[in-house]
């Protein structure tokens, strides 16, 4: 998923105009009760839910919400999703919202790829009416990331309903963190209704990153691949970035964090047009990071992500030189694949050799080591070749010091020392966020 790439300081610009100072931590002031804006009950408790004797099936936070609609009766809602906003049965968030009595939908926000999911990566979503139900449409993805006062005034309300893919770079997440801040500035509600991690939440992998480094493909510190839901993680951001809003997170029944998506016997929604099905994202959270260098990673082929390469690459040599890393869960393959009409532009129509990451045992495959590994071995075999887009790249990595430290020849053991840590600081913290066994 290419997102966007602005330069550090036009970044801190933009957001910066958008309200972004809040990120400070400042919290709202406590909204008053009038007939307006209704008097709200405490924010839940974190109560993990007991765990299934037996794998159970899956129903989504939108079900679960169907179920018991308390939290937004008689609201007046805005509703941040997409195409991959549906219930368990496959019906539309938008639709089973906009058809209630008990509450009314009043307006919908777009993420990247636009309402529908089907717009170019990095491509400016406008505004504009929804054609199934003349809803007006903000656009949360271009000029403005952040909802503006003016898309919130008459809402109670904020309802966030997107399928992630557990991985930084994603910009769903970042949404979802600049909206809860527009919604504690205008004292509203904010609602997530929750959505399994496609990647399982047993695993937490690759760095945390450097705040220095923050942007709208990680805007706070959380690792590469941070294992958590959406909802856990909006609890997270709530409480330890002090972003403060008044947050109800709908959970979802039967999932555990072993059960990858392909587990919950429901269909994969393509949560952006180049994120076909579960084994790219199983390897997203490494191959992201070649979006910051001239190689392609697949896009305009049914597997991005789980390839790249470049017409000069020597792709038998690297398949041998990966090889020798015995790295654990993942094969390599050399293959050649030519992108039609790439979103990113590259080799469009052009024969690329390249290499691809065949997952074997997902329990114990690292796609963020398996990633540097290969970046390693094309830098020491195409350094006359390689490019690095240095401010895209380092946006990804979480730091500068990756990339330098590829461009040095540092071993990957140097390169990944630390991480460990890294991770293990985060786990702990975020221990008592989550929601699922």
């Amino acid at each position: 998923m290419t997102t966007l790439t602005l330069p550090r300081r036009r970044f801190l610009i933009v957001v910066a105009g958008l309200g972004l100072s809040g990120l400070l931590g400042c919290r709202p002031r406590a909204p008053r009760p009038g007939p307006s804006h209704p008097a709200r009950a405490p924010t839940p408790q974190l109560t993990p839910l007991p765990p299934s004797p037996s794998p159970a099936p899956i129903r989504f936070g939108v079900d679960m919400f169907l179920d018991n609609p308390e939290t937004l009766r008689h609201q007046r809602v805005g509703l941040i999703t997409n195409q991959t906003g549906r219930s368990a049965d496959g019906r539309s968030t938008i639709d089973l919202l906009y058809a209630r009595m008990d509450l009314y939908l009043r307006a919908l926000f777009a993420p990247e790829h636009g309402l529908r999911g089907a717009a170019a990566p990095g491509a400016p979503i406008a505004n504009g009416p929804d054609a199934a139900t003349g809803l007006p449409v903000y656009s949360l993805y271009g000029q403005t990331l952040k909802p503006t006062p003016l898309m919130l005034a008459g809402l109670d309300a904020l309802v966030y309903d997107l399928q992630d893919v557990g991985t930084r770079y994603y910009t769903y997440i970042w949404t979802m963190a600049l909206a809860m801040r527009a919604a504690a500035e205008q004292h509203l509600r904010f609602v997530v209704l929750d959505r399994p991690d496609p990647l399982g939440g047993a695993l937490v992998q690759g760095n945390v990153l450097d705040p220095q480094f923050a942007s709208f493909v990680g805007l706070y510190p959380v690792p590469m691949r941070y294992g958590m839901t959406p909802g856990e993680l909006a609890h997270y951001l709530n409480r330890e970035e002090g972003i403060g809003v008044d947050l109800t997170v709908v959970p979802l029944a039967g999932w555990t964090r072993t059960r990858y998506y392909d587990e919950t016997g429901l269909p994969w929604t393509p949560p952006s047009p180049n994120m076909p099905d579960l084994e790219s994202a199983l390897h997203y959270p490494g191959a992201c990071l070649f979006e910051g260098t001239n190689l392609s990673v697949g896009r305009g082929t049914p597997r991005a992500f789980q390839q790249l390469g470049a017409p000069w690459v020597d792709n038998a040599e690297l398949v041998r030189r990966l090889a020798a890393y015995s790295l654990a869960g993942v094969r390599f393959e050399a293959v050649t694949f030519t992108p039609a009409q790439p979103g990113d532009g590259k080799f469009a129509d052009q024969l690329v050799r390249g290499v691809r990451f065949i997952t074997t045992d997902r329990t114990t495959y690292d796609p963020t080591h398996a990633a540097l590994a290969a970046l390693r071995e094309i830098q020491g075999l195409h350094a006359d070749r390689l490019m690095w887009d240095l401010a895209n790249f380092d946006r990804r990595a979480g730091s500068a010091r990756v990339r330098e430290q590829i461009l040095a020849g540092a071993p990957l053991a140097e390169i990944t020392r630390g991480w460990e840590a890294q991770l293990a600081a985060f786990k702990r913290q975020c221990a008592h966020y989550l929601l699922y066994p």
